[in-house]
């Protein structure tokens, strides 16, 4: 008698069947709503309701804050990853807890956080009176997108480990020789993908830039805000400027998993990093 093959073994991926069709029931999760949103669109006047003068400007802010945002993702949070994936000391657990805080803090609770430090009422006591300005914009889109490149720079620097570092040290390279030469080329994948995802994250904020920044066109209406506007007036332009949203971060998701396989930059020879 004939015995039947393994379920796993018929789909020819080593993997249960069952674990594809609930795969693909994931993924239509997530599919079947933007196709719903496509469905309600209004193609014959999408590029009239995308160009509008204040969607325009919704969007060339959202552009601005969001690279101005990266920017400060990356001053900040590559030394921050180094430190915790490179420095031991007493409470990283917790400080690494407190940096990845964001990740988790609803976005309305952060603006109140930044509102409460650089508020007129603030901690400061106004001193930096940049609350309800573009400047606060880029601050609340930092703070929440910084997370998402400390966590994937620190993974990248556990993984790479410390042997180049070491190598390059014993020959007689300085610190910084050592993490310039060897280090951040190591991880410069991670770098990348990192700072795409901050940007994607950045780009769509909402609830932070709210509380934190107001919504005044040209200043601190980001698309988000536009959308959420629009949604009460004119949801034709929400929907239209909801899929311009969308086709963006699907493009730069698609560009951060890219960027994590093909670019690989390799060290510079430690014998050169120790000159």
């Amino acid at each position: 008698m004939t015995r039947r093959a393994p379920t796993s073994a018929r789909t020819g991926t080593g993997i249960p069947g069952w674990v594809l069709v609930v795969a693909a029931v994931g993924a239509l999760f997530v599919l079947l709503p933007i196709v719903a949103m496509i469905t309600r669109v209004d193609w014959t006047q999408f590029v009239a309701l995308i160009t509008s003068p204040s969607s325009i400007d919704a969007l060339l802010l959202s552009l601005r804050t969001s690279v101005a945002a990266t920017i400060g993702c990356l001053v900040l949070g590559v030394p921050m990853a180094i430190v915790l994936a490179r420095v031991p000391f007493r409470g990283r657990a917790l400080v690494r807890a407190i940096v990845l805080l964001p990740l988790v803090l609803p976005p309305v609770v952060g603006g109140l956080a930044l509102l409460a430090l650089y508020g007129r009422r603030g901690l400061l006591d106004g001193a930096i009176p940049i609350a309800f300005s573009t400047p606060a914009v880029v601050i609340a889109q930092t703070f929440v997108a910084l997370p998402f490149l400390v966590l994937s720079l620190e993974g990248a620097l556990r993984t790479t480990g410390q042997r180049y570092e070491a190598v390059a040290a014993t020959l007689g390279a300085r610190p910084s020789s050592v993490l310039f030469r060897v280090t951040l080329p190591l991880v410069f994948p991670a770098i990348v993908s990192g700072s795409i995802l901050s940007f994607a994250r950045a780009l769509g904020e909402f609830g932070a830039t709210l509380t934190f920044a107001g919504s005044l066109q040209g200043t601190t209406r980001t698309l988000p805000l536009e959308i959420y506007l629009q949604r009460e007036t004119d949801p034709d332009t929400a929907v239209a400027l909801s899929l311009v949203l969308i086709a963006v971060a699907i493009a730069v998701v698609a560009v951060a998993h890219g960027a994590g396989e093909p670019l690989r930059r390799r060290p510079r020879p430690v014998r050169e990093a120790a000159s």
